[in-house]
C-alpha cells in the first residue's frame, strides 16, 4: 500500500532551497579567488582535474541567478584579448615585459566592465568573474601561467554556454 506523503513538521529539517544552491555557488568565486591566491608558484599549480571542475561551477554561477544575467560576449572580450597577447608569446620560451604589462592593464577594464552594471542593491554580473579573474592577473605570470590563464577563460567560456548562458 502506498503510504500519504507526510507533511512538513517544524522539528524536522527544513527541505532545501533554491538559496542553499546560490550560497554554494557563491562560494566557487570565494573557493576559486583564495586557491589562487595561495599559490606560490602561479596558476601552473592550478591541477587541471581542479580548474576544470572549479570553472564548471563559476560557469553555472555565471549563467544562472544573475540578473541581469553575464552574456558570453562579456566574458569573450576578455578571452580575445588574451588571445591577442597569445599571438605575441607564439614561438617564444619566456613571456615578453610588454605582454606582462597589458595583462596588468586587463584589471582595470574587468573593474571598469564590472562598475557599468553593478548598481546599489547587486553587484552585476561581471563582478564573480572580474574577482576570479583578477586574482589570477594579480599573480607574477611566466609563459606557463599565461596558458593556465587561457584555458581558466576557455573553460569558463565553455561552462557558462553549457549552463545556458546567452549572447543577449
Amino acid at each position: 500500500m502506498n503510504q500519504p506523503s507526510r507533511p512538513f513538521k517544524p522539528n524536522q529539517a527544513a527541505p532545501q532551497s533554491s538559496t542553499s544552491t546560490s550560497t554554494e555557488d557563491e562560494d566557487i568565486v570565494t573557493l576559486m579567488t583564495k586557491k589562487i591566491s595561495q599559490f606560490k608558484n602561479g596558476l601552473k599549480e592550478y591541477k587541471t582535474r581542479e580548474l576544470v571542475e572549479d570553472t564548471e561551477k563559476l560557469g553555472r554561477k555565471l549563467a544562472q541567478e544573475q540578473d541581469p544575467k553575464l552574456k558570453t560576449t562579456q566574458i569573450r572580450k576578455f578571452l580575445d584579448a588574451i588571445n591577442r597577447l597569445k599571438v605575441k608569446t607564439s614561438g617564444l620560451t619566456d613571456l615578453p615585459e610588454d605582454v606582462k604589462s597589458e595583462l596588468h592593464l586587463l584589471r582595470p577594464k574587468l573593474a571598469y566592465a564590472a562598475a557599468r552594471q553593478a548598481t546599489d542593491r547587486n553587484p552585476g554580473p561581471v563582478e564573480p568573474l572580474k574577482k576570479v579573474l583578477e586574482a589570477a592577473l594579480k599573480k607574477d605570470m611566466d609563459m606557463e601561467d599565461f596558458f593556465r590563464l587561457v584555458q581558466l577563460i576557455e573553460a569558463i567560456i565553455a561552462y557558462h554556454k553549457a549552463a545556458g548562458g546567452k549572447d543577449q
